[in-house]
C-alpha cells in the first residue's frame, strides 16, 4: 500500500504535554533514551529510503539521490553548499551551478515531505543530515565499535556497491565516489579480519562473550554459565571452565539459597574428566540433560508484573547464508517487539550456542521464566526463502498459540521490513488476548487485572464494560506509576462516553496526560489520546500529531493504525482512514478483536459517499458486535441515503434501546466533523431513515 508521507505525518510533533492535575514525578527513565530512527536509507545496491511507517521517500531525480547519498556518507558533519554544487555540476558556470543545486535541494525536501524539517539541517553556507533520525547501512557497517552480530550480518546482507548506478552523476562526483568506495571496502575488510583472529574456535569466544555479558547482568543466571563453561571447554581452557561453575555456584548459595541444577553439576563433572584426561565424547554427552523429575521441571513462583517474551535464534534447512539471513531475522523480530513497553524480550543472543533449538531448552526457558517464545524455521523456496514462525506460550507446556508463513522473494531476499512488522504486530494482539483469559488471573499482579478487562471491554455488553472498569480501577490503585494501565483506564472511559453510558470526559483526558508523563515515548498512550483528542474534545490537529508520534515510536501496533483511522473521517479524508485500516488488517489479520475496529470502515464509507458498501460492510459489523451502538449510526445513514427507511427502522429502535435520548440534533452537536458538508450529509442520512429530530 503506498502513502505519500504528506499522508502520514502531516504536521510536526510538539512537545509532550504535561499533565493539567497535580501527579508525583513518573518513575521513568525515557528521558535519558536516544532518540529512534524514523527513515531507514539503504545506499548499498540499489538506493532506497522509506520511513519508519513504510513509505517511500527517495527522490526521482538522481542528482538529488546523489546528494543524499553525500548527506548520509558525511554522517552528519556539514557539507558546503559550493562544494556539492561544484561537484555535481562540474561542467557549467558556478552560478548555474549553485541554480541547479538549490533545485535538486528542493526536489529531496520535497520527496521527504514534513520529515524534511527534522532530517535536513540547513544554514546559510552548508547543510547536513541529522543522520540521528536515520538507519543508514552503510554507516551501521562503519561504525566505531559496532555490534559483532550486527556488523557481521549487514556486512553479509548488504550487497551491492556503494550509491549503485550514480557513477555518472559527473566527472567530478565519480572521482570522490571511487575514493569513498575504496575506503568504505578497507573498513568490511578490516571487519572480516577481525572475525578470523581467533581462528581456533571463534563461536566459542562469541557464546563466551554473550555468556559473560548475561552472567554480568544476573549472576544466578544458570543457563548462561553452563554456556560459558561450554564455551571455555571448547577453547581449551577446561580450567577456567571449572571456575566458573565454582563461581556460579557460589552464587546460587550466597544470593538464592540453592544448589545448581543437576545438568550444571553434570556438565562440571564432564569438564573435569576431560581435563583429567578422560574421553573427549564425555563432555558432548553432558549436552544433553539428563531426565528430570516433575518438581525439578516444574517453574518458579513468579513475582514479575510484566510478561516476558523470548525470541529463539530462528533456525534453517539451507546453506551458511541463510543462517545469517535467518539470524538477523530473529534479531529484528526481537528489536521489534520491544517496541511494546508492557512486556519485556528476551533476545535471540540469549539463546547462545545453538541450545534452545533442542527441548532441554524447555527446561532454559522455563527458568528464564518466560511466558512466550516465537520460534521459526527459514528454508529454500525456490529461488527465494519460506519463513515459519510460531508463538508458543510456556506457562505450564510449551503449547502452540499462533503460526504464519511468510515468503521472502528472490528479487529482495533480505528486505526484512514488512515479514518482521506482520510477525510483531500479530504476535501482542494474541497475547493480550491469551493473557485476559480467566486461566491467568492470578499472573503478572496489577498487568493481570488490566489484561483481564480488555476482552470485558471489547464485550461491548455494558454489564461486562462496568467489570472491566472495576479490574481497571484495582490496578490503579496496584500499581499507579503503570503507563499501559493509566492509557487503557483513558481507553475505557472514551467507550464509556461514547456508548452513552457516562457525560463527563475528563478522566478520559486525566488519565491520558498522566499515561504519557508516566511514559513520554509510550506509543499506546500517545495513541490513545490521540483519539481523545479528536473524538471527544474536536482538536483534530493535536490528535494528528500523537497518532504521528505514536506511529514513529511503533508502526507495528495494528490497533493504532485503526484508531487513528476515524480522526482522518471526521477531517474530511476517508480514503486515508481506508488507507490505515487495511495497514492494520495486512499487520493483524487475525487480530482477536477484529470486529470493533470493523466499525471504522462503515464511517469510511459513510463519509467517502459510498452508501452502498457501507451498507454491505455495516449490516456485518452490527451483527458480529450487536452490544456496540456506534456501530449502527454509519449503517443507519447509508441506508437512508439509499432510500432503504423500513430496514433502517429496524436498526434505529436497537438503537435507541441502548441510547434511549439519540436524536439528530444530539449526534450534530456532539460528532466530531470538521467540515460542514460532511455533517449536513450524514445528518440528512440518519433523517431519511428516520431518525428524530430531537
Amino acid at each position: 500500500m503506498s502513502r505519500s508521507a504528506k499522508q502520514i505525518a502531516p504536521t510536526l510533533l510538539p512537545e509532550t504535554p504535561r499533565p493539567a492535575f497535580d501527579a508525583p514525578e513518573p518513575r521513568s527513565h525515557a528521558a535519558t533514551q536516544t532518540a529512534q530512527p524514523i527513515v531507514r536509507i539503504h545506499i548499498l545496491g540499489t538506493m532506497r529510503a522509506t520511513t519508519c511507517l513504510g513509505d517511500e521517500i527517495l527522490p526521482r531525480g538522481r542528482k538529488a539521490r546523489a546528494i543524499l547519498g553525500c548527506l548520509c556518507l558525511a554522517a552528519g558533519e556539514r557539507l558546503k553548499r559550493r562544494t556539492l554544487a561544484v561537484m555535481m555540476w562540474d561542467r557549467v558556470p558556478p552560478y548555474q551551478a549553485h541554480a541547479s543545486f538549490r533545485q535538486a535541494l528542493r526536489e529531496l525536501v520535497v520527496s521527504l515531505g514534513p520529515l524534511a524539517k527534522e532530517l535536513i539541517i540547513p544554514d546559510r553556507d552548508a547543510i547536513r543530515l541529522n543522520t540521528d533520525l536515520c538507519w543508514i547501512d552503510a554507516l551501521a557497517i562503519m561504525a566505531p565499535a559496532p555490534s559483532q552480530d550486527l556488523a557481521r550480518d549487514l556486512a553479509a546482507l548488504c550487497s551491492g556497491e556503494l550509491l549503485e548506478r550514480l557513477d555518472d552523476v559527473s566527472a567530478s562526483f565519480g572521482q570522490w565516489l571511487v575514493a569513498e568506495r575504496a575506503r568504505f571496502g578497507e573498513t568490511c575488510r578490516a571487519l572480516r579480519e577481525s572475525r578470523e583472529q581467533h581462528r581456533g574456535n571463534p563461536e566459542a569466544k562469541e557464546r563466551a562473550d554473550i555468556a559473560r555479558r548475561l552472567i554480568a547482568f544476573g549472576p544466578t543466571y544458570e543457563g548462561a554459565s553452563r554456556v560459558l563453561m561450554r564455551a571455555l571447554a571448547d577453547m581449551g581452557d577446561p580450567a577456567r571452565a571449572l571456575e566458573e561453575y565454582a563461581r556460579c555456584e557460589h552464587a546460587l548459595r550466597a544470593i538464592l539459597d540453592v544448589e545448581p541444577t543437576a545438568e550444571t553439576r553434570a556438565l562440571n563433572d564432564a569438564i573435569r574428566m576431560v581435563s583429567a584426561g578422560g574421553e573427549q565424547g564425555r563432555l558432548e554427552a553432558a549436552s544433553v540433560a539428563p531426565r528430570r523429575t516433575a518438581a525439578e521441571l516444574a517453574p518458579s513462583p513468579s513475582n514479575r508484573n510484566r510478561q516476558r517474551v523470548g525470541v529463539l535464534p530462528f533456525r534453517t534447512q539451507s546453506s551458511a547464508p541463510a543462517d545469517d539471513l535467518a539470524l538477523s531475522l530473529s534479531q529484528e523480530v526481537a528489536s521489534e517487539l520491544a517496541r511494546f513497553r508492557w512486556f519485556d524480550v528476551v533476545a535471540p543472543t540469549a539463546f547462545a550456542g545453538g541450545q534452545s533449538a533442542h527441548l532441554h531448552g524447555d527446561d532454559l526457558m522455563r527458568r528464564n521464566e518466560l511466558d512466550f517464545v516465537v520460534d521459526g524455521i527459514l528454508s529454500r523456496n525456490g529461488s527465494g526463502h519460506r519463513l515459519d514462525v510460531r508463538l508458543l506460550d510456556l506457562t505450564r507446556y510449551a503449547t502452540p498459540v499462533w503460526s504464519d508463513r511468510f515468503e521472502l522473494t528472490a528479487d529482495e531476499p533480505y528486505r526484512m521490513d514488512e515479514v518482521t512488522a506482520r510477525i510483531v504486530a500479530q504476535v501482542d494482539p494474541v497475547i493480550l488476548f491469551i493473557e485476559g483469559q480467566p486461566k491467568r488471573r492470578e499472573r503478572h499482579a496489577a498487568t493481570g487485572l488490566l489484561l483481564r478487562a480488555i476482552p470485558l471491554m471489547y464485550s461491548m455488553e455494558r454489564a461486562k464494560y462496568e467489570e472491566a472498569g472495576d479490574l481497571i480501577r484495582r490496578a490503579l490503585e496496584e500499581d499507579p506509576d503503570n503507563a499501559k494501565i493509566a492509557a487503557w483506564a483513558a481507553h475505557w472511559q472514551v467507550f464509556h462516553v461514547g456508548q452513552g453510558w457516562a457525560l463527563d470526559a475528563s478522566p478520559a483526558q486525566r488519565l491520558a496526560l498522566r499515561a504519557i508523563q508516566l511514559d513520554p515515548k509510550n506509543a499506546e498512550a500517545l495513541g490513545i489520546h490521540g483519539h481523545i483528542c479528536s473524538f471527544l474534545n474536536k482538536d483534530f490537529d493535536t490528535a494528528l500529531r500523537h497518532f504521528d508520534q505514536s506511529l514513529r515510536l511503533n508502526p507495528n501496533l495494528a490497533y493504532i493504525w485503526a484508531l487513528s483511522a476515524p480522526t482522518h473521517c471526521y477531517i474530511g479524508q476517508p480514503d486515508i482512514a481506508l488507507q490505515r485500516l487495511d495497514r492494520y488488517r495486512a499487520l493483524a489479520p487475525f487480530d482477536p478483536y477484529f470486529g470493533l475496529f470493523a466499525t471504522m470502515y462503515p464511517i469510511a464509507y459513510v463519509f467517502k459517499s459510498d452508501y452502498a458498501r457501507a451498507v454491505t460492510v455495516g449490516r456485518r459489523v452490527v451483527n458480529s458486535n450487536p452490544k456496540f451502538s456506534n456501530g449502527y449510526k454509519p449503517l443507519i445513514a447509508a441506508l437512508g441515503h439509499l432510500g432503504q427507511r423500513a430496514e433502517a427502522q429496524a436498526y434505529v429502535d436497537r438503537l435507541r434501546q441502548m441510547e434511549p435520548h439519540f436524536t439528530i440534533a444530539q449526534f450534530g452537536k456532539v460528532y466530531p466533523f470538521r467540515r460542514g458538508s460532511d455533517r449536513e450529509r450524514y445528518l440528512e442520512g440518519l433523517r431519511l431513515a428516520g431518525v428524530p429530530e430531537s
